[in-house]
């Protein structure tokens, strides 16, 4: 088995995850979970379906209650009035607005800056918020461009904007890469990557693709029911190694008699 590795920091975590379970069913999901991320980081969280990612991430915002351990946001517990406007969250249907409704990218992404101080305002005082936040991303340009008219890659980029627009610390980012093709995908990356870089913000974010985890993220976890690794990419184990920490064992290397004419899979055209 790989030994667990561990990020180290002097500094205090701004996501704090401690021996955190949580049941569905009266079945563990994720069981004595621990996790501290900190200011600047770029996490990805891996793992095969149903691992309990998405329960995590629910469960750090208060949408799940855990039923042991404890989960401090900023030294706060989720839903807490400290943890307000600290934490953003991108779902995986969060690009996917239906066909009927009619927003610009400007005013989806004004939609960041609402909370129930303001909400009832004509005009908004964070127009500057907003048009940062565009430009972060790169979608300026249109602006004025209703949401559905974009392509996947842009969409995702102005939900990203909406988030970056409340100023959170914290950004939640589940399977943001579903449906977008290879150009979009590593654009992002770069996006999500600059601004822990030049921004200071701290991401972490869900994906089933581990290559792109690899090559962009600071550090991986890999999450199935309990975390199995903790670390930066270059210490990620193979899949091979992944295998055998998780209990599946190679059905096919102990066959000795196994017949020497049937092709690999590599040789199959």
């Amino acid at each position: 088995m790989v030994p667990l590795v561990v990020v180290k920091s002097p500094k205090s975590p701004l996501l704090l995850v401690e021996d955190v379970s949580v049941r569905r069913n009266k079945t563990d999901v994720i069981k004595d979970v621990n996790l501290k991320i900190y200011q600047g980081e770029f996490v990805g969280i891996v793992g095969p379906n149903g691992g309990g990612k998405s329960t995590l991430i629910q469960t750090i915002l208060g949408v799940l209650k855990h039923h042991s351990g404890r989960i401090l946001l900023s030294e706060h517990e989720p839903l807490s009035q400290g943890v307000f406007g600290k934490v953003a969250w991108v779902s995986q249907a969060a690009a996917n607005l239906p066909k009927n409704v009619r927003l610009t990218v400007r005013e989806l992404v004004s939609l960041g800056v609402l909370n129930h101080k303001n909400w009832w305002k004509r005009y908004l005082p964070f127009s500057s918020k907003v048009e940062e936040a565009i430009k972060m991303v790169g979608l300026s340009h249109l602006a004025h461009r209703d949401v559905n008219q974009l392509s996947g890659g842009e969409r995702q980029r102005a939900v990203i904007a909406r988030a970056l627009a409340s100023e959170a610390d914290l950004l939640l980012l589940d399977e943001p890469l579903v449906g977008m093709d290879r150009a979009s995908r590593s654009s992002l990356l770069k996006l999500l990557d600059s601004f822990c870089h030049e921004q200071n913000k701290t991401i972490v974010m869900i994906s089933h693709d581990i290559g792109a985890m690899l090559q962009t993220a600071h550090r991986l976890v890999y999450l199935e029911e309990t975390i199995w690794f903790d670390g930066p990419p270059a210490n990620f184990p193979s899949l091979e190694e992944l295998a055998l920490m998780r209990g599946i064992e190679d059905v096919h290397g102990a066959c000795e008699q196994c017949d020497d004419d049937v092709p690999s899979v590599l040789e199959v055209e």
